[in-house]
């Protein structure tokens, strides 16, 4: 089938689980009732995103109160009694953050629950989300190995122990996410690749690495109006990306000014395109996914093309994000028709 969907990763939680419309949202529960609000959660944004002709669906992100220190809060080694503030993205936003002080290990699986009830109440391909290496260490403090590339190839071991368990808990799909990946291009190229494939070596899933200019927040609609009319960043790291063994790799398309044509350099990729906008409130109409899928296809193999968002939506409305699936699924059926 041309153009399956997918998307992003993290959907908005339920008033009834947690803070709306914000990161870093306050649980409303705690305990075995937060465990089933969490279930509950899960269960109803799979039915809405089958609903919507969703192809390849994930568990939203319900369990995880943020992308990054959803992963961290199982691992031993870190403190997270006494957060810091610490710049993140080269100091785009400040976050309080927990610190690393001693050898890093798993205490146990870290996404069991979430990843085992998804596989159990949905027939669909399911993907499931991990923060990479260098988005991590870009998102805590580091007070014991005083190395950033040790620190980031200490978390990609544990980020490997994590997703071969998944993919034994049945996830079809392991997504790392990157966003760092197009804030320090030079320590891409020169280990965040490596630390990359690291986490994702001896996968037999299939692998996908998420790279964007996130979420659709204050603090990052104001950094991208500080990079001119054209976003090329991509350009410095695309080549080693694509003679690197992920096979899937994510970005954003929709009301981007990255320049498509740089897509080409993918040449050895499933490329996931972001097809919605998770920065506006405006919900596309299915001719607009499909006017940005014919736009990829002029340098992507129509073949090679997944519509996704172009990044998580996590702090977007509900009633918002439940129709931006259905413009998605709805404007994926509509270039097969048209383009197929």
């Amino acid at each position: 089938m041309l153009f399956p969907t997918t998307i992003a990763g993290s959907l908005p939680k339920p008033e009834w689980l947690a803070e709306p419309n914000m990161l870093w949202a306050p649980w409303k529960s705690e305990g075995d009732e937060l465990l089933r609000a969490k279930r509950d959660a899960t269960l109803i944004w799979l039915k809405i995103q089958e609903d919507a002709g969703i192809d390849i669906v994930t568990e939203g992100e319900q369990a995880r109160q943020h992308f990054v220190h959803g992963f961290l809060e199982k691992i031993e080694g870190i403190d997270f009694a006494h957060k810091v503030e610490m710049g993140i993205r080269k100091d785009r936003y400040k976050a309080m953050v927990p610190q690393v002080v001693a050898p890093l290990r798993l205490k146990d699986r870290v996404h069991a629950f979430e990843a085992r009830v998804a596989r159990t109440h949905t027939k669909k391909k399911l993907k499931f989300t991990l923060p990479g290496p260098m988005t991590i260490i870009d998102t805590i403090a580091d007070r014991y190995y005083g190395d950033r590339v040790k620190m980031a190839f200490a978390f990609a071991e544990l980020l490997n122990e994590e997703a071969k368990a998944l993919q034994a808990d049945g996830v079809n799909l392991v997504q790392f996410d990157e966003p760092a990946f197009n804030v320090y291009m030079d320590e891409v190229n020169d280990w965040g690749i490596k630390a990359l494939e690291r986490a994702a070596q001896g996968l037999t899933c299939t692998t996908a690495v998420h790279i964007c200019y996130g979420y659709g927040i204050k603090a990052n609609t104001d950094w991208k109006e500080t990079l001119g009319t054209q976003w090329r960043q991509y350009e410095q790291i695309f080549p080693a990306i694509d003679a690197s063994p992920i096979q899937q790799v994510a970005i954003e398309c929709r009301n981007s000014k990255v320049p498509l044509d740089l897509l080409a350099l993918l040449k050895n990729k499933i490329v996931q395109a972001g097809v919605i906008d998770v920065a506006s409130d405006t919900v596309e109409t299915a001719e607009d996914v499909v006017q940005v899928i014919d736009a990829v296809s002029k340098f992507v193999p129509k073949s090679n093309i997944i519509a996704t968002t172009n990044c998580g939506m996590a702090p977007m409305r509900r009633e918002i994000a439940e129709a931006k699936l259905m413009a998605l699924g709805a404007g994926a059926a509509l270039a097969r028709e048209k383009l197929g």
